[in-house]
């Protein structure tokens, strides 16, 4: 009698436990980790400066100002909408307050909630307009970016004579609104600013909702397909009003820090932060037709804006380095995540 050996059933594959290389291609964030590593590398080597305490305080704080907004862009741009009004944004809120508080004589408290009022009034109207004419948020939100640019101008200089407003220090509440948003803490000695905390709870809460909640789940659906996102039952009317109000509501806290910062505000200020807004956030793993990217991610463009800028201060070099940095940053970041985007589609297959 032959006895013939079989052999055993191949595994199923898809029962099999995922790599680690694969899992980490799925996250959106990995080439921005790559990115930040390499250009924390590069400067650390380059100057001193730059790996110093007081360095880390001076890039952390203004990764952290971009990155409050890049964040919140990050969520409209993975809901598969724009908004261009959300650089002028931050000055038109801080205007609010700075007007309210010095011309009228508010609390600086009072006038903070009114300017928080307008901010998410005017981005529900953003998503209003874009949900209702169905015209594409770019066009909309470049609407709200040039009335707000008018008012920002045209208010401030009817109010004061001048495209400035100051004295926010003898405004009643400054100094507890201060400690809110301005105030500074101690590390080795070395103040860093608190604006660094508003952007690190602001990442953490904002992954927080697109990982781990309903809102989170219709985020990312309605922007890979509206349509099929309805007919299933998501609200996307109500969804993408909320991500407008959202970019708004990031803006106001940004045009707080600076007004609470600084004391005074520029009528002109925050005129193409928009771009940078979006460059970080795309960076940071956001593709551009939306479904796709990472709070966090956003977050890590930041870091790469701010280290680089700082970066090519304490190198000495000319300032117009960082205009050629971004652009070879924002070719790669788009080459990178449609090439990530693509592999990540068929490990999941």
């Amino acid at each position: 009698m032959t006895v013939t050996a079989t052999a055993p059933p191949a595994a199923d594959e898809r029962l099999g436990k995922p790599r680690a290389m694969d899992q980490l291609i799925k996250r959106p964030e990995i080439g921005a980790m790559l990115g930040a590593l390499l250009v924390f590398l590069f400067f650390s080597v380059v100057t001193e400066q730059f790996l110093s305490v007081g360095g880390a305080a001076t890039w952390l704080d203004d990764a952290s100002m971009l990155g409050i907004m890049a964040v919140a862009v990050a969520m409209l741009m993975i809901g598969g909408e724009f908004d261009l009004s959300a650089g002028v944004m931050t000055a038109s809120t801080a205007l609010v307050t700075a007007l309210l508080a010095t011309q009228l004589g508010l609390n600086v408290w009072l006038a903070l909630l009114v300017s928080l009022a307008f901010a998410l009034a005017v981005g529900a109207l953003n998503g209003w307009l874009v949900m209702r004419t169905g015209l594409p948020s770019f066009i909309v939100t470049l609407g709200s970016f040039l009335a707000l640019q008018g008012l920002n101008l045209g208010i401030t200089r009817l109010v004061t004579g001048s495209v400035q407003v100051s004295g926010m220090r003898e405004a009643a509440g400054y100094e507890s609104a201060g400690f809110l948003f301005a105030s500074t803490f101690q590390i080795g000695g070395t103040s860093f600013y608190v604006s660094i905390i508003w952007w690190v709870l602001f990442t953490v809460v904002a992954s927080t909702v697109l990982m781990r909640t309903k809102f989170g789940n219709w985020i990312f659906a309605i922007g890979g397909a509206a349509q099929s996102s309805r007919a299933v039952g998501v609200p996307v009317v109500r969804s993408k009003i909320l991500l407008f109000m959202t970019t708004a509501f990031a803006a106001w806290l940004v045009g707080s820090i600076n007004i609470l910062r600084y004391a005074s505000v520029q009528a002109n200020q925050g005129i193409g932060l928009e771009f940078q807004y979006i460059i970080a956030a795309v960076i940071g793993g956001c593709l551009l037709t939306g479904g796709f990217g990472s709070a966090v991610g956003a977050a890590i463009g930041a870091l790469i804006f701010g280290m680089a800028r700082q970066g090519i201060v304490y190198a000495g070099w000319n300032s117009d380095w960082f205009q050629l940095f971004l652009g070879v940053m924002l070719l790669a970041a788009v080459l990178v995540n449609n090439m990530l985007r693509r592999r990540a589609e068929r490990v999941r297959r």
